[in-house]
């Protein structure tokens, strides 16, 4: 285990922004993930875990802690009863992982195709995309607990998964580090084509495999600018940066009644809608490619903040809160901000 002094953060990002780690170190065995936990607490230091560098803003200042990069890999499949279970690094590439069932045949998160970063964040923040979120298939989350240094397999129904969050990010925020994600998968399941511009696309054919809609989903994501592309001007996000406000059944009607106008919005549980984050900062007056400084809205996605070029952390948090205002002051409604933000 080697600990890096002063390692600069933005290039392990994908929004390339941020200052230095004080202390780094990358972690490739659930013993190195241990030691570094204890080394950091032994001196006092603050602790954050660094997955794939994706929906993540650090500060210009960087993190006066030690980052730990959890570099656990391995991909283990269990056929069973009707299913199949994969146990998982928390270091492993998330894409690669879906396109590793794809190619087996088992369905479940093919949509989540071309989404960056690690299998270990995505029960952080029940990464989901064009109908899937990963705690559908999630089975178990095995974690290092902080507070007693103790490693724990903890179940699904254990982690409070919700609309992009779990118990991770909320109540047990800070507490636990993720090495390790079991998830059960459909074999010769038929593909999720919940997501309207799938349905879309795939309207004349009627039984589309996983692989083509894996496919589809990454020209999709690219052609938004959500797709990690190097050299293409808009690729350097931290994903969305805002969430999808939900809100009550009552609230969308006095909404409605209030604008005199349709609005856009999707059912998000009994007595609750999810209204399009891209389509309120449009209508605040926000267009594709707007900019402030070095930080812009992405050309092809209003939901992305990209960087253009040697951009900073309070550049994208200026516009952000620039963006965030305008929505508010024409809808009323508070757009939360979905990058996890490090440093500040």
């Amino acid at each position: 285990m080697k600990i890096l002094e002063n390692l600069a953060l933005g290039p392990l990002t994908t929004l390339g922004i941020g200052g230095p780690a004080r202390w780094f170190v990358e972690a490739v065995t659930e013993e190195e993930v241990l030691d570094s936990v204890a080394w950091a607490q032994k001196r006092m230091l603050p602790l954050f875990v660094l997955g794939g560098g994706s929906n993540l803003l650090v500060s210009d200042a960087g993190f006066a802690g030690l980052v730990l990069r959890v570099g656990i890999r391995g991909v283990e499949a269990f056929p069973e009863a009707g299913a199949c279970r994969y146990r998982v690094g928390a270091g492993e590439s998330w894409d690669a992982f879906v396109e590793r069932t794809v190619m087996d045949g088992c369905a479940g998160i093919e949509c989540l195709a071309g989404i960056p970063g690690t299998v270990g964040g995505t029960p952080v923040q029940n990464v989901g995309a064009y109908g899937q979120d990963v705690a559908e298939t999630i089975e178990s989350v095995r974690v290092l607990d902080l507070e007693t240094l103790i490693f724990r397999d903890l179940a699904a129904a254990e982690c409070s998964f919700g609309y992009r969050q779990s118990f991770f990010n909320t109540s047990a925020k800070g507490r636990f580090v993720v090495v390790r994600v079991d998830y059960r998968l459909s074999p010769g399941g038929a593909p999720d084509l919940g997501y309207a511009d799938l349905q879309k696309l795939f309207s004349s054919d009627s039984k589309p495999g996983l692989t083509k809609v894996a496919a589809a989903v990454r020209r999709i994501r690219q052609a938004k600018g959500m797709l990690m592309v190097e050299g293409y001007t808009d690729y350097r996000s931290a994903g969305s940066f805002f969430k999808n406000p939900i809100i009550s059944a009552e609230e969308f009607v006095r909404l409605t009644e209030r604008l005199g106008a349709e609005v856009p919005h999707y059912p998000a549980g009994e007595g609750f809608v999810k209204l399009p984050a891209a389509w309120l900062i449009e209508q605040a007056g926000f267009a594709k490619g707007f900019a402030m400084g070095r930080a812009a809205i992405s050309t092809r996605h209003t939901l992305a903040l990209v960087n253009l070029g040697g951009a900073t952390a309070v550049e994208v948090l200026a516009l952000g809160d620039t963006i965030a205002a305008g929505v508010k002051a024409r809808f009323g409604l508070v757009l939360q901000m979905e990058p996890i933000m490090v440093g500040f």
